[in-house]
């Protein structure tokens, strides 16, 4: 048995954290769901910043898009939309299967809303609407004035995925604004099954601190932060509040793990996707890191329900000098800085290739 069949028998979804036309269109990605359980797909400005910039796969519609009158972001979101749609039907058969848990695509909001709850809400719901899919989550950022977006999202019946979190702290205000929105359906006489997934961000804790702790802490705090992390998450799922709430219909935020590739060129390429194998939540690969894991990686136990030893790991770091409340602030704000010059890397190369094909 593959190991990333193993995975999916330990009880964790297993998403490509890719997008491209021609992963679509040569079958690949129904490869990957047929040989590696790939149930789910998520995407970001990158992702789709390289898709278009390195592939032709996308010129005919971009010019056709151009002769309707689109331009800018209103172009991308309707390229983006064609690719998740015909990732979406190949996720349907999944989607179906398990009564809507799994089988989800992810489209995000303009990064350049971030910090605008407003604006967010309204672009989340827009965006939503329009791709029409009852297996796509819209992405938004779980920054600070992110998370009353969410909450209004959320009880708008908008399926969110919560992005840019780094810490059990990120993990625990975005699953309070997630319940705050279920909540208020629950009063307004609404369904409360709205889906939601909250995305923990682990190698680039590992990329900050790996040059400056000892060896034997080396490439340790991002699966800590994610251990601890899903600690939290069994707590909030045991609790009287979320008890409630299932018992009126509504459906867990499950705890997702991304950025799962390896940063450190000493460390194994599969080092996150074993630290981290835990039922009843996502892990979001590269493609690289997938292909990886199917042809070598290893699954052992799962995630200790109580986190194991990651408070003695991460309180060693701060004996090393790590402030690490500190660094999980600064990786949210970097993060949320690094989506905004992504998007407008993207925009670049949909204006070059436009005035190209004119």
């Amino acid at each position: 048995m593959k190991a990333t069949q193993q995975l999916n028998r330990l009880g964790q979804s297993l998403w490509l954290d890719n997008i491209t036309r021609d992963l679509l269109t040569s079958g690949t990605l129904k490869r990957y769901i047929d040989e590696f359980s790939v149930t789910g797909l998520t995407s970001n400005p990158t992702i789709f910043d390289n898709a278009i910039t390195h592939s032709k796969a996308y010129d005919q519609e971009i010019g056709d898009l151009l002769t309707r009158g689109f331009t800018g972001e209103a172009l991308f979101f309707e390229l983006a939309i064609e690719d998740l749609t015909h990732a979406s039907e190949l996720f349907a058969p999944i989607h179906e299967k398990t009564a809507t848990v799994d089988g989800w695509v992810s489209l995000e909001v303009s990064p350049l809303l971030a910090y605008d709850t407003k604006a967010t809400v309204a672009e989340a719901c827009r965006l939503y609407k329009k791709a029409h899919r009852r297996n796509l989550f819209i992405k938004i950022p779980g920054t600070k004035e992110g998370l009353p977006a969410i909450e209004e999202a959320i009880f708008a019946g908008v399926s969110i995925n919560v992005t840019l979190l780094f810490t059990r702290e990120h993990y625990v205000a975005a699953a309070d604004a997630y319940l705050k929105g279920i909540e208020r359906r629950i009063e307004a006489g609404l369904s409360p099954d709205v889906r939601s997934v909250a995305s923990l961000f682990v190698s680039r804790w590992d990329k900050s601190t790996m040059d400056k702790v000892p060896d034997n802490l080396r490439d340790r705090l991002g699966p800590a932060v994610g251990q601890q992390t899903y600690k939290a998450y069994r707590d909030l799922l045991e609790s009287e509040r979320w008890q409630r709430l299932e018992g009126l219909g509504a459906r867990p935020q499950r705890l997702l793990f991304a950025s799962t590739g390896t940063k450190d060129p000493k460390a194994s390429d599969v080092l996150y996707i074993g630290a981290l194998a835990a039922p009843n939540t996502i892990d979001t690969m590269p493609e690289e890191t997938l292909l990886a894991f199917a042809q070598h990686g290893k699954v052992g136990a799962a995630v200790a329900r109580d986190g194991g030893d990651c408070e003695e790991v991460i309180a060693d770091f701060g004996k090393a000098g790590i402030n690490v409340g500190k660094l999980g602030a600064d990786l949210q704000a970097e993060g949320a800085k690094a989506f905004v010059a992504s998007w407008q890397d993207l925009l670049k190369a949909i204006s070059s290739k436009s005035k190209a094909l004119k």
